[in-house]
């Protein structure tokens, strides 16, 4: 399906799509022009470019990500070296949910692909 996204905040930029493929990038008009038949979506907030994180495995497999409930004991940003490993050995349920919570962290501050290869499962 060939859609046009457009964000409120910058609306004089958009991106069309084309099924998983990005198709163009430009001005909105021209784009619409371009493209009479594509859907357009509009979202709040502002079109940026996602970053690729490439160091993904390293955040994900050697960082402890703590749970907010072990905020007062271990703070809340990521724990790395000895610390991390011995707090990513202590069970497979906790390696799972820092991952989970690494993604999470990655995904607020704009990651949209990983590079590299996780090692773990």
């Amino acid at each position: 399906m060939l859609t046009i996204h457009v964000c409120e905040a910058s609306p004089e930029t958009a991106v069309v799509v084309d099924g998983a493929q990005l198709a163009a990038v430009g001005p909105y008009e021209a784009l619409a022009a371009g493209h009479p038949r594509a859907r357009v979506r509009r979202w709040p907030g502002i079109l940026t470019p996602g970053l690729l994180n490439p160091y993904g495995p390293e955040l994900l497999e050697q960082a402890y990500h703590p749970d907010p409930r072990e905020a007062d004991r271990l703070g809340t940003e990521p724990v790395f070296g000895e610390r991390a490993q011995a707090l990513l050995a202590a069970n497979a349920s906790a390696r799972g949910a820092s991952a989970r919570r690494g993604v999470q962290r990655m995904l607020a501050h704009g990651t949209v692909a990983v590079a590299g290869e996780l090692r773990g499962r």
